[in-house]
């Protein structure tokens, strides 16, 4: 198959939706299949443009067969709301173009976010005739507005015409959680236009290590330390403030160290809320390199999911399949009722706390620290489901049956066509 991916995100960036539509591009290079990537250069999450990709309008690159078209993007670091209209609009615009000039694709596969994508994501599957499979890794404009991240009205009835608009022309849309389902047919979409296809994580590469001769452990004096890690985006979602405060209520106990990895305008701000709290137990620390990924997690006792409380109840971060893989315990200070739960329920390794609250995140790291055999009984259990849930082959097998099916009902739909035609 010839299969275009359009995802505003891809390597290099290091959390969020790039990994893994990375992973999924090469995984289907090396199935046999041609793969090309429509992305804008690389700016997440720091959201400036990387050293390297500056000053250019387009730019194509090949990584592990598969061919990556770049095109320019309105990026600003601190973005007000005519700089997130341009950052998409600029998207929009500048990659049709190398979308269209590159060649003709089986199937589209386009991810959301960005939701505006799915303009020209459509736009191509009607020129080329060839099916569009929408990719949900969040519901557009709902998460944004129930957060506060949307507030103009007259931004929130074009995101929902949009939304309206990448339902009614996508072939079909994969979403990552049931949560994501019930959503959609509450909004009339079909439930036979619907696959669930859950985020994976390769189990080769994120795989449980000894913390004995860890070198993250080494590099930053956690050895002999009970470390609870948060890795990833530190954005309003996730209220990491409530943290440092738990932190600050343990602080007594030397033995206990709280790491938090993440982009450096969101450590700046928890550095002060660390000042504020005397939360001196607290190691912030910028994103490591892809490739350390599986050392820094095998180098925590505990991994920490993070959820405001007006979170939607479908958000579903990625981050957990990543930390069960690592075969660590997980303390979750998420909405009881979200898929996030639901999600970490399932898999028998983690702990479940309310959403900023902590005094209750406090008490469930203790309880923690203060049960090893506990520890290792979660953290069994988080490795065994994810392997047996998450696992990337799987995903895979069911991204390459879904973009096979299409193409046999797109080839099916023209040859009718074509024999009602000679008719």
């Amino acid at each position: 198959m010839r299969i275009l991916i359009y995802s505003y995100n891809y390597y290099p960036e290091p959390i969020g939706i790039a990994p893994l539509m990375t992973e999924l591009a090469e995984g289907l290079v090396r199935r046999g299949h041609h793969v090309r990537v429509v992305t804008a250069m690389p700016n997440y999450p720091e959201r400036q443009i990387y050293q390297g990709y500056r000053g250019k309008w387009y730019l194509t690159e090949y990584k592990n067969g598969v061919q990556i078209q770049r095109s320019y993007v309105w990026i600003r670091p601190q973005p007000n709301l005519l700089d997130r209209v341009l950052l998409d609009a600029s998207f929009v615009v500048s990659s049709f173009v190398p979308a269209l000039i590159g060649w003709r694709p089986d199937v589209i596969l386009s991810t959301s976010p960005s939701l505006p994508v799915c303009v020209p994501a459509a736009l191509l599957g009607l020129l080329r005739a060839c099916p569009v499979i929408l990719n949900l890794q969040d519901i557009l404009p709902e998460a944004a507005v129930h957060v506060g991240l949307l507030k103009n009205k007259f931004l929130i009835k074009l995101f929902t015409v949009l939304e309206k608009f990448a339902y009614h022309t996508a072939s079909k849309i994969s979403v990552i959680a049931d949560g994501f389902v019930d959503n959609l047919q509450s909004k009339g979409v079909e439930a036979n236009k619907i696959v669930q296809i859950p985020n994976w994580v390769d189990v080769n590469f994120i795989r449980p290590l000894p913390k004995e001769d860890n070198p993250f452990r080494a590099a930053h004096n956690l050895n002999g330390k009970f470390v609870v890690l948060y890795s990833g985006n530190i954005a309003l979602t996730q209220g990491l403030e409530s943290v440092i405060k738990a932190a600050s209520l343990l602080r007594h106990i030397p033995d206990i160290a709280f790491v938090i990895v993440g982009e450096a305008k969101g450590l700046q701000r928890l550095q002060q809320e660390c000042l504020d709290c005397g939360a001196d137990n607290v190691l912030l620390l910028p994103f490591q390199p892809r490739k350390y990924l599986p050392q820094m997690l095998a180098a925590a006792d505990v991994g920490l999911v993070v959820q405001k409380k007006n979170v939607v109840s479908f958000n579903m971060p990625s981050k957990i399949q990543v930390l069960l893989a690592s075969g660590r315990a997980l303390v979750a200070s998420v909405p009881d009722n979200g898929t996030a739960a639901r999600a970490i329920r399932q898999s028998g390794g983690g702990v479940i706390v309310p959403p900023e609250d902590p005094q209750t995140l406090a008490m469930a790291v203790l309880d923690l620290y203060q049960n090893p055999e506990k520890v290792k009984t979660l953290g069994y259990k988080s490795r065994q489901y994810a392997v047996e849930h998450y696992a990337f082959e799987q995903a895979l097998n069911q991204y390459e049956t879904l973009c096979y099916s299409l193409i046999a009902d797109s080839r099916v739909i023209k040859s009718t066509t074509v024999t009602k035609q000679e008719v």
